[in-house]
């Protein structure tokens, strides 16, 4: 097999302001495996959060040319790839994206989509997804609101974690005013203290928020737990929740886990974490960064397993490269194309399908 990448720069339409932080861009990684005159394609994105940057994935994604090159078909390295035969300590945003190229490469040459190599039977996945709205001032929040009801977004996910709690108790009843049938859920990215989380919760069920992901600042997965039992809300733990472990520490404890592959390593450690949580009170929350159409996709080919499904990165950008999974309107669909069914959007998407090692 072949690789190439390639760095680019991902412009969002605008800025995009959560509890930590005010995004404008983020970089993308792509990577490109050829093997036979077909090629499969996988992204990592850049985060200051997970201290990952494009020099960083870019030199641990051309280091996994010396791990493919054990293989002579990309059958052989998706599977010695699923039985774990990788290095544990690879980061996670690197894995995923191995794996997504290859899933797309293997799908292509066999001809079907990646949610049939993942053992779905059914029709392709297609369902809601929410759509976020950042911390924003309450006339704004409204008016995009409407905006997306009027698009047909059913699911809306409001970021919070505002200097003044007041703020975030604003924003979300300027939505629920414009969106009274909307599913709203509540982001405040680890921004409360137990106190300030205790106090809020209630006030937010009032105004019909389904769930709250990771209210409290992460690195306490026990006081989540712990908050998890007496909330009059629903509480998905996200940044405190990354691998197998973290989920099988909270299975139970908690009424969700936002997966992202970037976060978790993948579309395989998702799939586990899914079956640790299964049966346990736990449900899944498929989630992403900030991505392309590209690194989007992998994820929607999973969704239909998923309770809540928050797959809006592609729909935040200024010009997505990719295409092929919808979302405009408030729907992710996976398609019936082979492989991860995304395709160029552009000349810049259209060079990755150069790109040489």
């Amino acid at each position: 097999m072949k690789a190439g990448q390639r760095t680019v720069r991902l412009q969002l339409t605008e800025p995009l302001r959560i509890s930590r932080a005010t995004m404008t861009a983020r970089q993308a990684v792509w990577l490109s495996l050829e093997h036979e005159g077909q090629r499969g394609h996988g992204e990592a994105v850049t985060s200051v959060y997970y201290g990952l940057d494009a020099d960083t994935l870019g030199r641990l994604l051309h280091a996994e040319s010396q791990w493919l090159a054990r293989f002579t078909d990309p059958e052989t390295a998706l599977e010695a790839f699923s039985a774990g035969d990788r290095d544990k300590t690879a980061l996670p945003a690197v894995t995923s994206a191995l794996e997504s190229a290859l899933l797309d490469l293997v799908g292509k040459r066999a001809g079907v989509p990646v949610h049939q190599l993942l053992g779905g039977r059914g029709a392709p996945p297609c369902v809601p997804t929410a759509r976020t709205i950042g911390i924003t001032t309450p006339r704004r929040a409204e008016a995009r609101a409407t905006r997306l009801v009027r698009d047909g977004f059913s699911v809306l996910k409001i970021k919070a974690g505002a200097p003044d709690p007041a703020e975030d108790l604003d924003r979300v009843r300027a939505v629920r005013a414009v969106a009274p049938h909307a599913r709203l859920l509540l982001d405040p990215n680890g921004a409360w203290n137990a106190d300030t989380a205790e106090r809020l919760l209630p006030l937010f069920a009032e105004l019909g928020v389904e769930a709250v992901e990771q209210p409290l600042t992460p690195g306490d997965p026990e006081a989540l737990a712990k908050l998890a039992e007496r909330s009059p809300l629903p509480l998905i733990a996200d940044e405190d929740a990354i691998d197998h472990e973290d989920a099988r520490r909270l299975a139970g404890r908690v009424q969700g886990i936002n997966v992202k592959l970037a976060k978790c390593g993948g579309v395989s450690a998702a799939l586990r974490i899914a079956e640790i949580i299964a049966g346990t009170g736990t449900e899944l929350m498929l989630g992403c960064l900030t991505a392309s159409t590209l690194g989007i996709a992998p994820a929607v080919h999973l969704a239909d397993r998923a309770r809540w499904v928050d797959l809006d990165g592609h729909l935040l950008l200024a010009n997505d490269p990719w295409t092929g999974i919808g979302g405009a309107d408030g729907t992710v669909r996976a398609g019936r194309n082979p492989g991860l069914g995304v395709r160029p959007n552009g000349v810049l998407a259209q060079d990755a399908e150069e790109a040489r090692a």
